[in-house]
């Protein structure tokens, strides 16, 4: 038998096996049980437009949020750890390594439960803003060494040029390193914005009032309220609204870099 003959019956029982194993599924599924468990279209009017204005408004917020807070502390920290000065290069590298071992959950109850009362601290907008500040300090590790990878792709001799016409390194940072590094790392950081809008999700934790809730905890009171899933498949259609622009944004851009390379 020819090599081709052999890939192409080979391809075709693949195909066949994956025919097969939807048709399955199809055919064994309890469709109206599903469609009432999960896609009750009653209770999912009833969830409109709360689900939007309030819920997916503080997700995109507290997102937003937690990103540019998280980028002007991962730049810094980024310039930390690219320090000729060696003991800003240990205390940065100490917090990304410490920040980006532990879980972001147990980060977000640290902040809103334990050093409140350790430090008998009030944290600005309570218990969210307290998650906030959390998602903030852990998202800025990541960040960090996101940049700094950047910041050390630019080539060498694009920051010797600078120094050869006599610009001083701290203004070669800023208007020669710094702008191609954040060209080159958008992709990576986009990817990062993602993973931050479903890490709010992580807030539920914290405890908060109507007016605060995000998607998760949106979703997760209606599933008590109602005793039915379908706040939850609300919920998830809410977060891929927001997510699958950015992801095939984000294969735009590294298609484009590809190209430009």
């Amino acid at each position: 038998m020819k090599r081709t003959t052999k890939t192409r019956l080979t391809r075709g029982s693949l195909y066949a096996i994956f025919v097969a194993a939807v048709a399955a599924l199809v055919l064994a599924a309890d469709w109206p049980a599903i469609q009432e468990a999960f896609f009750d279209v009653e209770i999912a009017k009833e969830l409109f437009p709360d689900v939007v204005v309030v819920a997916a408004k503080n997700t995109i917020i507290y997102t937003a949020i937690a990103f540019a807070g998280g980028m002007v502390f991962g730049l810094v920290l980024a310039l930390m750890k690219l320090s000729p000065v060696a003991p800003y290069r240990w205390v940065a590298t100490a917090y990304i390594e410490f920040f980006r071992g532990l879980p972001a959950l147990l980060v977000i109850f640290t902040f809103a439960f334990a050093v409140p009362i350790a430090f008998q601290w009030r944290p600005p907008g309570g218990n969210a803003g307290a998650g906030l500040i959390a998602l903030i300090v852990v998202s800025a590790a990541y960040i960090a060494e996101t940049i700094r990878a950047g910041i050390q792709a630019v080539p060498k001799g694009q920051v010797e040029a600078a120094h050869s016409l006599g610009m001083p390194g701290g203004w070669t940072m800023i208007s020669v390193v710094l702008p191609q590094a954040f060209r080159i790392v958008i992709p990576p950081l986009t990817n990062e914005l993602v993973i931050l809008i479903k890490d709010t999700s992580l807030l539920f934790i914290v405890g908060m009032t109507l007016s605060q809730q995000e998607l998760t905890t949106f979703a997760r009171d209606g599933v008590s309220s109602v005793a039915n899933s379908t706040p939850l498949t609300i919920a998830a259609l809410m977060y891929l609204a927001v997510t699958l622009p950015l992801t095939r944004l984000v294969a735009y851009m590294e298609r484009r870099g590809a190209r430009g390379r």
